[in-house]
């Protein structure tokens, strides 16, 4: 089940969520003390053995995108019905033959496996799900031996807390737990939680609690799963409060899975709360920042529906990705042409960024029909290796406007470099070697056509379509660039309207200039070059959220500019903006105009370019 496997209603006019029949509960709030788990007896989950789980963005395959499309044949007996038995097992074999030696391993069952057509769900003596005989008549043992047997690893899903169907009047007993039943794992007043309130949120303060979650993952563990997606989890799942605080779930699915000996990928969903990340990242080993990328229309996707939304909600996260827990952005759905439902150009883009935020790809198309052209984009290994390998995540270096620059500095010396138009219209864009911190020559090698571009001096420039990308290896032949930075707090500046200093402790002298809205300015002075030119002034920020500010230097006519989220407010990022300077001293303004602007650090002028 993906944020939307309960009932269809639009989300913020970008998505629909699935929400079959399941009556909501009252929010009531829980004691904090209550649900929380103990952090003295907990491990973290990440890890940096290249043998762990999650040591590397895991790769495979998730039933969902074809289970929630419209597109015509997939889901033949009603909705979500394209999830059988005979499907995973076609999609095992097509994966084994033509993705497995790329990489890919993971075959991940989604929402529906203990539920049938009508969405009524089965459930064992112990309040656990089970296999629906009609989608999964040999039982799901069964369908993990088939994975197993092709050399591929099995993934299984479940809702968080205790189902409401599975509750039973609060007399099912808990297996293995002596005097435990339902009524003894979840609140008295039944309050509910996830995503959907599809479920009565379970207290941890009574072991039987944990006796239940210990049950659920010994269950996965005896039929073999190597993976479980844990879904409607809060903070997130656009939920709040304390009903949907679900880390101490997070925390005993951890504690259980380790109990069973078997190695389980814990795979949280969706739109996690940053606030949380540390949770997130102490207890699983991946985390859905976004909605669903699925469109719930007539294809598996579509590009305005929240394919592109990635680009404004991975940077914040970039930081929180590592060996043991990664930044998941969903499924990779760009293998099947016209059901993908996107151009070429809008595919490779996708994919691009998958690979270059160290995204777990995972594809949620048929295999059995991969287009030529979907299969270079699912097998480049070059791509493959940027999303693999050992270095950190890219992250923008130039603002979030229609035309970007993403980067990182990898662990040989080398940048992976992506540009992207994602304006509707063909644009070029360049990334400036300044951005990256040298200058002069470097060698450039196109990843998606496997060339070698030569040699190009302080710059690279490439017409693109519409949504269009290129990924490059950028290799600095040239000399590493002296700044001159500038503290936005100096005495020297000038502030306007609201604008104020403010105390900082992640900002480089302890101190920022924020407050800057409807009217307020930072006004940087005294900024000097040598000579006259375009200058990529780093600047350092703080933004809780998404906001834009207007750049100008010596009273010249200003650019407005999209900062991304740094994913609270006290942390900071940097991005580079082009000023044009003259010879001497300038003035550099950050303008919020009639909105609201990012807090701002200090900028780093380059003494050369």
């Amino acid at each position: 089940m993906r944020s939307s496997s309960y009932a269809l209603m639009p989300v913020h006019g970008l998505r629909t969520i699935v929400v079959m029949a399941l009556a909501a509960g009252f929010a009531t709030a829980v004691p904090a003390a209550q649900a929380q788990p103990d952090d003295n007896k907990a491990t973290p989950a990440s890890s940096a053995d290249p043998g762990a789980v999650a040591a590397k963005p895991y790769m495979g395959w998730t039933s969902w995108s074809m289970q929630s499309s419209k597109y015509p044949g997939l889901n033949p007996n009603g909705d979500y019905s394209y999830l059988t038995e005979a499907n995973v097992l076609k999609q095992t074999d097509a994966m084994a033959a033509k993705l497995k030696k790329y990489g890919y391993e993971y075959v991940n069952i989604d929402a529906g496996w203990w539920r049938n057509y009508a969405w009524t769900p089965e459930f064992d003596e112990y309040g656990r799900q089970k296999a629906d005989p009609v989608r999964f008549p040999s039982g799901m043992k069964s369908v993990a031996d088939h994975i197993h047997s092709k050399g591929l690893k099995a993934g299984i899903y479940l809702p968080v807390g205790l189902e409401k169907e599975a509750y039973g009047g609060g007399k099912v007993p808990i297996w293995k737990a002596e005097g435990c039943t339902t009524a003894d794992i979840v609140y008295d007043d039944l309050r509910t939680t996830n995503g959907w309130d599809s479920a009565y949120k379970i207290d941890f303060s009574n072991p039987c609690a944990q006796k239940y979650i210990d049950s659920q993952a010994r269950l996965f563990a005896d039929w073999g799963y190597d993976f479980l997606k844990l879904d409607g989890v809060g903070p997130g799942s656009f939920k709040s409060g304390d009903n949907y605080n679900n880390v101490a779930d997070v925390a005993a699915w951890q504690k259980a899975i380790a109990a069973t000996g078997r190695p389980i990928h814990l795979e949280l969903s969706w739109s996690l709360d940053i606030g949380h990340a540390a949770d997130w990242k102490k207890y699983s080993n991946g985390w859905r920042i976004d909605t669903d990328v699925e469109c719930y229309c007539n294809t598996l996707v579509s590009w305005e529906n929240s394919v592109d939304d990635r680009w404004s909600d991975a940077p914040a996260w970039a930081g929180h990705a590592a060996p043991g827990g990664w930044n998941d952005l969903d499924s990779l759905d760009v293998g099947n042409g016209e059901m993908d439902g996107l151009t070429k150009a809008e595919r490779q883009s996708y994919a691009t960024l998958w690979a270059i935020a160290k995204s777990p790809l995972y594809t949620g198309d048929d295999l059995t029909r991969l287009d030529s052209y979907g299969l270079s984009l699912l097998t480049n290994r070059e791509v493959i290796a940027v999303n693999q390998g050992g270095d950190a995540p890219a992250k923008p270096v130039t603002p979030s406007d229609p035309q970007q620059v993403w980067a990182a500095k990898n662990h040989d010396g080398t940048y992976t470099v992506a540009l992207f138009n994602l304006a509707g219209k063909p644009a070029s864009v360049t990334a400036d070697w300044s951005t990256l911190g040298f200058t002069g020559k470097a060698a450039v090698r196109d990843l998606w056509n496997h060339e070698s571009l030569g040699s190009h001096k302080d710059r690279i420039t490439q017409a693109l379509p519409a949504h269009g990308s290129r990924l490059f290896t950028v290799t600095p032949r040239g000399d590493a660039l002296t700044w001159t930075a500038i503290e936005a707090e100096s005495s020297a500046n000038t502030l306007s309207g609201n604008a104020s200093v403010a105390d900082c402790p992640a900002c480089s002298d302890g101190h920022k200039v924020g407050n800057l809205y409807t009217g307020g300015k930072l006004t940087l002075n005294n900024v000097v070059v040598d000579k006259a030119g375009t200058y990529q002034i780093k600047v350092a920020y703080i933004s809780g959220d998404a906001r834009s500010v207007a750049v100008s230097a010596n009273g010249g006519g200003a650019t407005s500019h999209a900062f991304p989220s740094t994913g609270d407010w006290s942390t900071v990022s940097s991005v580079h903006v082009p000023v044009a300077l003259k010879a001497g001293s300038n003035t550099v303004t950050f303008d919020s105009g009639s909105g609201y602007a990012p807090d701002i650090d200090r900028i780093d002028v380059p003494k050369s370019f």
